[in-house]
């Protein structure tokens, strides 16, 4: 279990349920300094697909990825282990792919279904790697946010392929410039289309949204229900 810092407490893991007892779930995950609200819109979508829905809310720029994965869960197995879902699927926004990855490593799921992964930092960001050394950029985003840049060491690259079907849905619109400098090709302003991709990937779309909005893109909505029904986001 994961032992918090000296003096300080570990802010609590939120869960938002929408559950029915279906026979299928999907948890959400938002990213770094995101919340559960960004994912209503999905949850509201998946809920009113036939699925049952947890969207989860983790202290992102206040522990490492290392210490966020476990607390995270934790909680999601208290929430499943009594319904006895035949699947459990996934739809995760950056960070938040970070932690399935981290966690399906070391811990398989028996009843895991299929995940999407939006705008993941996969092979990590050039945005960590031109900022990271800065106060402000620690200080805002925290010890995750420092874990995901684009070195061999980085966490997302130390993770490997893929060992679960998902697939992944990329953005290349920016909505800040400045960001976008770092990048040498098409980006969605904090992750470059070509470090998005998984090896081991089932899928991969290229989507005109920016990093923050993915979650709430109606066609992203569209693609990753496909993805959890088919394990395709279908014909182009």
């Amino acid at each position: 279990r994961v032992v918090p810092p000296s003096g300080r407490k570990i802010p609590a893991v939120s869960v938002h349920a929408l559950a029915q007892g279906r026979s299928e779930c999907v948890i959400l995950l938002h990213g770094l300094l995101r919340t559960p609200r960004c994912m209503k819109k999905m949850a509201r979508f998946l809920d009113a697909e036939g699925y049952d829905v947890y969207n989860i809310g983790y202290p992102s720029n206040r522990l490492s990825v290392e210490q966020l994965a476990p607390l995270v869960f934790e909680t999601i197995d208290a929430q499943v282990r009594h319904h006895e879902y035949q699947k459990v699927h996934f739809i995760v926004h950056s960070l938040g792919s970070v932690l399935l990855r981290h966690h399906l490593k070391e811990h398989p799921l028996a009843n895991l279904g299929r995940s999407v992964l939006l705008a993941p930092p996969s092979q990590g960001s050039e945005v960590v790697d031109h900022l990271g050394g800065l106060f402000l950029y620690e200080w805002l985003n925290g010890p995750a946010g420092l874990q995901l840049g684009t070195g061999p060491d980085s966490v997302p690259n130390r993770l490997g392929r893929a060992n679960f079907e998902c697939g992944v849905l990329a953005g290349r619109k920016s909505i800040n410039l400045i960001l976008s400098t770092f990048f040498p090709g098409e980006n969605d302003g904090k992750v470059s289309v070509e470090r998005a991709k998984l090896e081991g990937m089932k899928d991969f779309r290229i989507l005109d949204v920016a990093h923050p909005f993915i979650m709430q893109d109606a066609k992203a909505l569209r693609l990753s229900l496909h993805f959890l029904r088919e394990g395709t986001f279908g014909t182009p």
